[in-house]
């Protein structure tokens, strides 16, 4: 957060987050070839792209669009569900999986076989809704040990839960995680097609 990154969100997304702030990219969009796409994100002059969606993980050309940006010399990271299989993400791009918490209501999406490919340069993130989801993310993050094994990410859901009530619990509980807000939404009170 903070360094200027191009954001390439691909269409298409199997899950439905009630809080989802991202609903029109469900459908619509373009077809583009990967050298138009790159040289867009050229154009930019920043070395970092994110890959987001939707669940970019649901276009079947995501992984090689990753891995072309690699080879040109981008940091590329993911930002994903964790519902659908990271096995074959390229290892150079940063996964930023997004574990749904109950308050989502898609929690039974997760899929926990996804841990297993996560390594230190990745971050599980944690979308919280309310205390009880504070509560489940502590939890998951105790039975699978995920402090030890990549960065935490704890984020509030705008208009359900005040930022700072999360950041207390956060340093109540000297939990072992990053606190982490829109930062887009505090800029530039960020809609769809900003």
């Amino acid at each position: 957060m903070g360094i200027p990154t191009v954001f390439v969100r691909l269409t298409g997304c199997p899950l439905r987050c009630q809080y989802c702030d991202t609903a029109y990219a469900f459908s619509g969009g373009s077809i583009k070839p990967f050298g138009e796409i790159i040289d867009q994100i050229k154009s930019y002059q920043t070395k970092y792209v994110t890959i987001t969606g939707g669940e970019p993980l649901a276009q079947k050309n995501c992984i090689a669009l990753m891995e072309q940006l690699c080879d040109q010399g981008f940091s590329v990271s993911l930002e994903t569900s964790g519902a659908l299989d990271i096995s074959k993400v390229d290892q150079r791009v940063n996964k930023v999986v997004d574990l749904k918490t109950p308050g989502s209501q898609e929690e039974e999406k997760n899929l926990y076989e996804n841990l297993q490919f996560i390594d230190q340069k990745d971050e599980i993130k944690f979308v919280i809704c309310d205390r009880n989801d504070y509560e489940w993310a502590k939890g998951i993050m105790d039975k699978h040990q995920l402090a030890v094994r990549c960065e935490i990410l704890f984020s509030p859901v705008a208009d359900e839960i005040k930022a700072a009530d999360l950041a207390g619990w956060i340093l109540e509980d000297r939990l072992a995680v990053r606190f982490q807000v829109q930062l887009h939404k505090l800029l530039w009170d960020d809609g769809p097609g900003r």
